[in-house]
Formats: C-alpha cells, sequence, structure tokens
C-alpha cells in the first residue's frame, strides 16, 4: 500500500467506542414519528497531534451524509486564526451564498444586515454592531439553517486553531444544539484550545467530559502493520513499531510507508533499520521527501505553508515564485508524494496539505528571515489578486517594523473593515501594530484614536491611555475636527467607566481653549450631560442656573442645540418645575431625527427625554419613542448594554403605569441582557433597582430581598446618577421587611445628598414620603412636615400621578388627603397607585364597592399582594368578592369588559376607545381573559356567562 491508500482506509483501528457514540447521537438525530425530539447534541473529542481526529471527523461526515444529513463543516487554520470569523464563514457560506440579497434578506429578515458582512455574503455598511448583537444575529442565522436544513452536523476540526470570534461564538452556542435537530462535532487539541472555549471542554453540560483519543495498542499497530506490508512481519517488528511511533496514527501511517518502500526485513534483523527510519522521521520524512522532489516544488509547498488552507494554486505560485507550467508540474509531484492535496472551485485550483503537522512542519523548517520576507511578499500579493486588505494584515502582523506607510495604511483599511464586521478585538491587534510601524507624525493622533475606538469594549482603561496619547501628540492641533472627537469620546468612556467627574473636567478644559463657537457648544452640550449624571456634582444649582440660561436662548437648531434642550427638560423635571415647562422643553428637544443609535452621540439625551414623558404622565409618548429606540438597536445589532438598558425603562414605564406583569417582564430582560455587559456596572444597577421595585409593588418582599442580596444591592451604589434611585429602592426594601432604623439612616443620606444637587421632585424620587412613613412611629412631628413638604413639591410639579402618589402615602402620616390622591390617581395613568388607594380608604371607611375596585385594580395590575390585603378587608367588613364568572375565575372590570365587547362582534379599534386605551393594551387583557376561562376568542361567548346585574 502507497502512503495515500493507508491514509484512506475506512476501516478506522481502535475507534470503535468513538464511531459508536457517533452513529447512537446520528440515530437520535434523524429519528422521526411520534415522540421523537430534536435529537441534537454534542460530541467532542480531544487528542494531542497525529492521534486521528481528523480522520474521524471524515468519517462521521461520511456517516452523516449517509444518513441524508446536511453537513456543515470548517477546520481551524495555524495560519489563518487571526482572519475573524473565517470558521464561521465556513459553516454557513457554502449554504446562504447561493441565495440572492433581496432573497437573503427575506428569510433572515433584518439579521442579514447584521451578520451578512461578517459571513461574507455582503460588504459592511453602517453603523458596526457590537460584538454580542452580531453573536446573537450568528446564533439565529444558524438556527434559521439548522431549521430549514434538519438534521444537521456541525464538524469543526482543529477548533484550537479556530478564530478568536467564531470559537467564542460557538463555543456560547452549543448548549443549544439539544433543543434543535443539530448535532455539534468538534476535535481539539486541548493543550492548545483557549480558555474561552471551554464549553468544548463539558460538550454535554457540567460533568460530562470530552472523549480523549489515545494511541493505538501494540495489537492494533501489529494489525495495520500486516494489513500494509504482510503477514510475515513478525512480533519483535511489530512491538519495535509501537515503540518507535508510542502508537501515535499520524507517525504509525508514515513509518509504516517507509517500510513498504523501502522493503524492509519484517522481522528482528530489519529492527535496526527500523530504528534508523524512525529517527531521520523526528521532522517528518516528508521533509526529507520534498527536498528530493526539487526546488520548485519546495518553494511551492512553503508557499502554501505561509499562505495557510484551502490556497489559489495560482496565488502560491506567484509567492513561490513560479510559472504556471512550473506550478502544474510541482503540484503533480508534491500531490503524488502525499504532501498536498488538490481540488477545484470555479475553475480554480486550491491546494491543502494532507495534514496539519506536515503544515507545521513545512512551515517552522522556512527559516527565520525568510519566513518574515515571505509573509510579507504574501500581503502584497493577496493584495494584487483581490482578496483585501484584512487577507493582508494577517501577514502584516508577522513582518519586521520598516516604518513603511503602505503597512500602516493596509492595517488601518483591516482594522476598519473589522470593527464594521464588529470584531474589534481584531482590530484593535492590528492598530496596535500600525502604531509600531510606526504611522507618519501626521497621522499618528488619528491613529491613537482609532486604536482606542477599537479598544472601548474590551479595554477601556487602556483606551482612556489612547485617548490621552493622542491628545498629547504635537500635531494634533493641525486638525481641530479630530482633536473634538477625540475629546467628546474620552468624555464618553470616562463617564461610561463611573468617572463623571473626570469627564466634566476633561470637557470643561477643552471648552476653555476652543475658540469655534459651534464646537464649544458641542463640549458645553456633553459637559451638562455627564455632569447631571454625577452623583457628587459639586455645583449642581449653578450647573442648573447656566443650563436654563442657555437652553431659552437656543431656538433648537441642530442636534446640539436640542441636546442642551433636553438636557434642560430632565433638569427642569428632577427640580420639580411645572410640568408644563419640562414638556415644552422635552417637545423642543425631539425634532425629527433624535436618533438612539450614535456611535458619537450616545443614547443617552433619548432616554431621558422619552423618561421625561413618563414623569410628565405621558407614558404613551415614552413608550412610543422607546419601541423606536429598541427597533434601532435591534436593527443595528446593538444588543449589550443599550437594549439591557431599553428593557430595563422601559419596565419602569410598565410599573409607574400600574402593568405588574409586563414590568416583571421587561425587568427580568433588561437583567438577563445586563448580566452580558457585567455586574455593578450601570445598566446592572438599573435592572435590578426596577426589577426590586416592582416585585415590592407585586408583594414579593422575600422574593426581592433574595434578589437583592444575589446581586449585592445595598452593600454600595453606584456613582452615577440611577433612576429610580438606588439608595431609596433599598430603603423600600427595608421598611418592607420592617427594618425601618436601617432604612432611615439610607433615607437621611439621600435627602443630603439630593437636596445638595436641587432634586426636588418626589415624583422622580420619594424619599421624603418613605422617610415620614419610617419616622411616623418614633418622631411625628417630623414625619408630618416631610410628608407635607413632599406634597407641596408633588403640587408644584403638577402631575395627577405624582400629587395622588404624594397624597396616598402622606396619609399613612396625617391621616387625611386620601379622596383627595384618588381623585388625582384616577385621572392620572398610575393604575396600581390607585388600586393601593382605592384599598386603604375602603378598608378604613368600611365600603365593600371601594374594595371591589381595589380589588379588581390590583388584579387588572398584578399586585397580588394588594388583592391579599383587599381580599382581607372584604372579608373583615364581612362582604366578600364579587362571584368568579365561571368555575372559581376572577375577571377584572376592565378584562370583562374587553371580553364582552369582543365577544359581540366589536373590533379591537372600538374596544381600545371604549375602555380609553390602545390595541395594544387590549390585546394584553384578552390574551388574560383567554389564559384564565381556558378558551380563545372562537370560545368566547360560550365561555362568558350572562352578565352580572
Amino acid at each position: 500500500m502507497t502512503e495515500r491508500q493507508l491514509r484512506k482506509r475506512r476501516n478506522l483501528l481502535e475507534r470503535e467506542a468513538e464511531l459508536a457514540a457517533v452513529d447512537e447521537a446520528l440515530a437520535e438525530l434523524t429519528e422521526t414519528g411520534p415522540g421523537a425530539g430534536p435529537g441534537g447534541g454534542v460530541l467532542a473529542f480531544a487528542g494531542s497531534a497525529g492521534l486521528g481526529k481528523t480522520t474521524l471527523l471524515a468519517e462521521i461526515r461520511r456517516r452523516a451524509r449517509e444518513r441524508n444529513c446536511t453537513v456543515l463543516s470548517a477546520r481551524g487554520g495555524e495560519q489563518e486564526r487571526g482572519l475573524a470569523f473565517r470558521v464561521a464563514r465556513q459553516l454557513m457560506y457554502p449554504l446562504l451564498s447561493p441565495h440572492s440579497a433581496d432573497e437573503l434578506t427575506r428569510s433572515l429578515g433584518s439579521w442579514f444586515d447584521i451578520v451578512g458582512p461578517a459571513l461574507g455574503l455582503c460588504p459592511p455598511v453602517g453603523v458596526s454592531p457590537d460584538p454580542q448583537g452580531l453573536r446573537d444575529g450568528l446564533d439565529w442565522v444558524l438556527s434559521h439553517l439548522v431549521m430549514t436544513q434538519a438534521p444537521v452536523v456541525l464538524v469543526l476540526d482543529d477548533a484550537h486553531w479556530a478564530d478568536n470570534e467564531s470559537l467564542s461564538w460557538l463555543a456560547s452556542f452549543v448548549h443549544r444544539a439539544e433543543q434543535l435537530p443539530l448535532l455539534v462535532v468538534v476535535a481539539y487539541r486541548p493543550d492548545e484550545l483557549p480558555e474561552h472555549a471551554r464549553a468544548f471542554r463539558e460538550p454535554g453540560g457540567p460533568g460530562q467530559r470530552p472523549r480523549d483519543l489515545g494511541p493505538l495498542t501494540p495489537k492494533a499497530v501489529r494489525q495495520f502493520l500486516r494489513e500494509a506490508v504482510g503477514d510475515e512481519a513478525d512480533e519483535v517488528f511489530c512491538q519495535e513499531l509501537w515503540t518507535l511511533t508510542e502508537g501515535n496514527p499520524f507517525h504509525t501511517v508514515e513509518l509504516v510507508a517507509k517500510v513498504a518502500d523501502r522493503k524492509l526485513a519484517l522481522d528482528e534483523s530489519g529492527t535496526s533499520q527500523l530504528r534508523d527510519m524512525a529517527a531521520a522521521n523526528q521532522g517528518g520524512h516528508y521533509l526529507g521527501r520534498l527536498k528530493s522532489l526539487g526546488a520548485s516544488s519546495r518553494r511551492l509547498a512553503e508557499a502554501c505553508a505561509v499562505l495557510g488552507t484551502d490556497v489559489p494554486r495560482s496565488l502560491a505560485a506567484r509567492l513561490a515564485p513560479l510559472g504556471a507550467e512550473e506550478a502544474v508540474d510541482a503540484t503533480e509531484r508534491l500531490v503524488e508524494a502525499n504532501i498536498l492535496t488538490t481540488a477545484s472551485d470555479r475553475g480554480e485550483v486550491r491546494l491543502d496539505f494532507v495534514h496539519p503537522l506536515i503544515a507545521t512542519a513545512v512551515y517552522r523548517s522556512i527559516g527565520d528571515s525568510m519566513r518574515v520576507a515571505m509573509h510579507g511578499l504574501a500581503a502584497r500579493a493577496v493584495i494584487d489578486a483581490g482578496h483585501g486588505a484584512t487577507a493582508a494584515a494577517r501577514h502584516l502582523l508577522e513582518v519586521g517594523c520598516e516604518d513603511d506607510p503602505w503597512v500602516v495604511e493596509t492595517l488601518r483599511e483591516s482594522a476598519a473593515e473589522n470593527i464594521r464586521l464588529g470584531a474589534p478585538e481584531a482590530a484593535r491587534k492590528q492598530l496596535y501594530r500600525a502604531l509600531l510601524e510606526p504611522p507618519a507624525d501626521e497621522d499618528r493622533a488619528e491613529v491613537l484614536f482609532e486604536l482606542g475606538c477599537a479598544s472601548l469594549l474590551t479595554e477601556p482603561h487602556n483606551t482612556v491611555n489612547h485617548f490621552k496619547s493622542a491628545l498629547a501628540d504635537p500635531h494634533l492641533d493641525r486638525d481641530p475636527d479630530l482633536r473634538q472627537k477625540i475629546i467628546t469620546r474620552l468624555a464618553q468612556v470616562l463617564a461610561h467607566s463611573s468617572r463623571h467627574d473626570d469627564a466634566s473636567a476633561v470637557l470643561g478644559q477643552e471648552i476653555l481653549r476652543t475658540k469655534d463657537a459651534r464646537a464649544k457648544l458641542r463640549l458645553q452640550a456633553d459637559q451638562f450631560m455627564w455632569d447631571a449624571f454625577r452623583t457628587d456634582e459639586p455645583e449642581a444649582p449653578a450647573r442648573s442656573r447656566r443650563l436654563r440660561k442657555l437652553a431659552g436662548a437656543l431656538p433648537g437648531n441642530g442636534l446640539t442645540e436640542r441636546w442642551i434642550i433636553g438636557m434642560r427638560a430632565w433638569d427642569a423635571t428632577l427640580r420639580g418645575e411645572p410640568v408644563e415647562t419640562v414638556l415644552g422643553y422635552a417637545r423642543r428637544a425631539l425634532g425629527d431625527d433624535l436618533s438612539w443609535a450614535q456611535e458619537e452621540r450616545g443614547f443617552e439625551l433619548p432616554v431621558i427625554v422619552a423618561l421625561t414623558f413618563m414623569y410628565a404622565d405621558r407614558p404613551g409618548e415614552a413608550e412610543a419613542l422607546f419601541a423606536s429606540g429598541i427597533t434601532e438597536f435591534e436593527k443595528r445589532g446593538w444588543r449589550g448594554a443599550h437594549l439591557a438598558f431599553a428593557y430595563s425603562l422601559l419596565g419602569y414605564i410598565r410599573y409607574r403605569r400600574g402593568d405588574l406583569i409586563k414590568a416583571e417582564g421587561y425587568a427580568r430582560d433588561g437583567l438577563r441582557l445586563a448580566g452580558r455587559v457585567g455586574p455593578r456596572t450601570p445598566v446592572h444597577w438599573y435592572a435590578v433597582s426596577i426589577l426590586i421595585e416592582v416585585l415590592l409593588a407585586r408583594g414579593r418582599v422575600e422574593e426581592a430581598w433574595a434578589l437583592a442580596a444575589e446581586h449585592q444591592f445595598g452593600e454600595a451604589y453606584p456613582a452615577a446618577v440611577v433612576f429610580p434611585d438606588s439608595q431609596t429602592v433599598y430603603a423600600e426594601l427595608l421598611l418592607a421587611r420592617g427594618n425601618t432604623k436601617a432604612a432611615i439612616l439610607e433615607l437621611e443620606a439621600v435627602g443630603k445628598r439630593l437636596g445638595a444637587r436641587g432634586v426636588r421632585n418626589p415624583s422622580w424620587c420619594p424619599w421624603q414620603l418613605h422617610l415620614a412613613r419610617a419616622e411616623a412611629g418614633r418622631n411625628p412631628e417630623r414625619a408630618r412636615f416631610l410628608a407635607e413638604d413632599a406634597v407641596r413639591r408633588a403640587r408644584e410639579f403638577g402631575t395627577s400621578s405624582a400629587i395622588g402618589q404624594a397624597l396616598r402615602l402622606a396619609h399613612e402620616v396625617t391621616g387625611e388627603g386620601l379622596a383627595e390622591a384618588m381623585e388625582h390617581l384616577a385621572a392620572s395613568p398610575a393604575a396600581y397607585e390607585l388600586a393601593c388607594a382605592q384599598v386603604t380608604l375602603g378598608a378604613e371607611q368600611h365600603v365593600p364597592e371601594l374594595l371591589h375596585e381595589g380589588l379588581e385594580g390590583a388584579l387588572d395590575c398584578g399586585a397580588d399582594g394588594l388583592a391579599a390585603t383587599a381580599r382581607a378587608a372584604l372579608a373583615a367588613v364581612g362582604a366578600r368578592p364579587r362571584t368568579p364568572l365561571n368555575g372559581g375565575v376572577e375577571l377584572t372590570s376592565r378584562e370583562e369588559r374587553a371580553a364582552r365587547l369582543i365577544a359581540g362582534g366589536e373590533p379591537r379599534a372600538k374596544v381600545a376607545a371604549d375602555l380609553s386605551t390602545d390595541e395594544t393594551e387590549v390585546s394584553r387583557l384578552l390574551s388574560s381573559v383567554y389564559r384564565k376561562l381556558g378558551t380563545s376568542r372562537a370560545g368566547l361567548h360560550e365561555a362568558l356567562p350572562p352578565a352580572r346585574g
């Protein structure tokens, strides 16, 4: 047998257990009929070099195709680890590329624009996706392919050499395989697998390990030798062969081929020659064979080793360098020598090594200086061949620094493309290398700025250093636009790192040195923003005065002016100025192009304008703005902190409206997304604060306490302003658990902090009202003062919800104002607050009708604790809850009204108008009705009994 025949033999020795596991997994994957599940799972095979991973995976692919499975296949490459999403492209491009962009848009929806560039399906355009959003998109696209091409077997060979972007994505995706008709099969060298791919070390979950491939036993080596060269091989010779190869399948095949080629004696007399051959084989006998094939074959093989895997022969010939006919001859010799394999792709012959070990050995056999020179030539060759800057950049990372402007330009171009793809880490490495080249003096600041932008998500501390280095560059003064970009980005990253004081200081210094009026206004807008989010701002009242004066003089032309006007609306909200003033500024700030996804501006202004509407009792307008923001984030693939903020704050709006069930769902979505960003970040504080507030309103105090403990909530507070105020929320939690003394200490600290900043609006932070409740038992005079002052401030702000909530909570101290509170709350969107007031007043005055209304309101809101209180109060006055509609089911009055109108044939629009709400709310009410009655719209008429008198 030739070496090629030996390597292609189908019967794999001593891999019966592995193949049995594969057959079992494939059988489960392809099972059909009643009771059959998705059948997916993960198989991982770990083994050192040469233990037959590639051969095993080839057999798995063959068996999968025999069972009519769709096979997605990829292989990591030692030389291509720096090519972002290379493995992801190998897996999915073959199935997606035959379709046009229009077809892909129809099938993949908005995900096509996000993942298309990463998969090589379309050029990158527009705003870059964040890495998390891109991973979500890859998850969706792969899941879509699995469901449309099921059953699917995904095979990844040499996972340890996969690019970081693909490998980290796949490692996070594999846990989904069991829920899909997808079998994931990976093979890797365990000592070289990166830490971020640890999921492959426990492929089936905790406690399950990959299958370790061991060396062949003496028995298997004996069988293999006798099959290859004849049964006459005696035991001594076979044992010596096993000892020399240590049972490594690759080395065994290699040495057996030499035995056959040399026609060695297969007994003890041949063992000395066998040992000599094995010693010469340490670097691989193919290196010696390669030398014997002539200079052109050697140069072509070396060119392939430098270029990587799946190499176009024309490109390898150019690097070698060889003429066309000479390259064809060299290829034939290398294929015959079992060093290279060939494949044809659209008329282009492509070359690859028979085994990765051969590629590694050939690459390492090239002298250091020659290897560096070949990488430099390869970079220019791939550019000339039309493969682009990114293909060239990986070669430029291997060459020495020579002060070459072309190298800097190519690396920057590649980095920019990687940023647009959603691979900032790859861009960061390339820009670091560009700095070392180095760039021209006049370009250095811009390269540092680009490097800072690439490092923003992964290395915020280094980002600050890069921006500061750029600002210190003496050539920067020639480019004032670049300087302002650097300043605003530096302030942004400082603020997002909870260093708002440093952000303000940087902007303040630049404001003093800037002469251009429009540039100065932009810097002032940013300073107003970051100062507003400082918990320790020393001159908040003075800032408010400056902001009031400046915003009043601006007509609102352009985004910068509207930014300042929007900040004025927010400041007026915090200070509790009349709601008419607040709304006037908020509407002026909106304009018609207030984007949520501007990289240079951030999304803070749209957020605070939307929340201004919420506090101004315009929750519908606030939700509409958040809905547009979420759409914009998802469309652009911004699914990290941006989306976490949006969902958390949307939950807060729902909480303020009294829709506690939806509020909890949004808050949990926000917390889940915040977990991707990291603990104790601002977005994490928002999500936890809002979820605790919602759980308290639903009456689940101990669950809220457990959540606080889980996230170390209350042990420290954020340096940035968070709403609802975290310390106040924690004090509410303490009050709910009866720890009044600790709550008082927290609330007094809140009052001192907010008082210094001029924050007076109890609608934004009702700390006075909660402190009054806490003090009522031990210091009633102080409690009354606090409560009455909060009511006065609420009246100054002027919204129905603010006045109603303040009166309701003050009633616990003063015993007054609850009837007026109900009047205000009935005119407000605060449904939960109204239900609280109804239950309290109904219980105090023994009015069953109020208790019934409060109970229905509590049920409608999802306030289970309040509903229990209402039932207890009804029992105490000798009344019972209204008779359930059907089988013990309780519908709220709004649910019943919506259900009867729909059952009577009314359209949703008319139902919404009848209930003074929107169609989304009608859908929510009907969903609740269907769930409670166990029916659908078709059976609604029969499920509803006659109307109650």
